[in-house]
């Protein structure tokens, strides 16, 4: 894989070189990886057609890897990672929405090994959002977070545990408040 440039962009250096957009996927600038530290073979894979608008940053330690499906919209959010976080097609992710697998960042050292296989999938993600789920503005998802198909998390909720597909949950930590219609 080679680095892209993207045309629009304002910031200089490319995208990663294992960073994949996928065919009339929009991403804002390779700004948002300006904390990418991702050694894996594909350390951010995007769909097609989905969009990665301002504000969007991947902060990914050595063992970071993110897919992103089609259809799929992130607004700005923050993904803090150095293990696997998979989002389904058609998931929407609103203002300031952080996903985080940990409390805090990871610095370069903290690989043990210093291998990076390629295994494309074979790792368990440890947030999954499912697809067609909304994740309100400035929602924070943590480690053990899956978000079922259908499933509404409302602003500013915290979420750590597995939400039902077609389930509305809300508040600070989270809890059941509906089903989706």
């Amino acid at each position: 894989m080679s680095a892209v440039h993207l045309p629009h962009d304002w910031f200089p250096p490319p995208l990663p070189a294992n960073v994949v957009l996928g065919e009339r996927s929009w991403c804002y600038s390779s700004f948002s990886c300006l904390h990418y530290r991702s050694r894996r073979p594909c350390g951010v894979r995007v769909g097609h057609d989905s969009g990665i608008y301002n504000g969007t940053f991947f902060d990914l330690g050595p063992d970071g890897e993110v897919e992103i499906g089609n259809y799929a919209t992130l607004v700005g959010a923050i993904i803090s990672t150095n293990s696997r976080i998979v989002i389904g097609d058609y998931a929407f992710l609103a203002h300031e929405v952080v996903l985080a697998d940990s409390f805090a960042t990871t610095p370069d050292s903290a690989s043990a090994s210093g291998r990076y296989e390629a295994e494309a999938c074979g790792r368990s993600p440890v947030i999954v959002l499912e697809k067609n789920c909304w994740i309100g503005a400035r929602a924070v998802l943590l480690s053990g977070a899956v978000i079922g198909e259908g499933a509404i998390v409302g602003a500013g909720a915290l979420v750590d545990f597995e939400v039902p597909p077609f389930t509305v949950v809300a508040g600070n930590p989270a809890r059941v408040t509906g089903r989706a219609k």
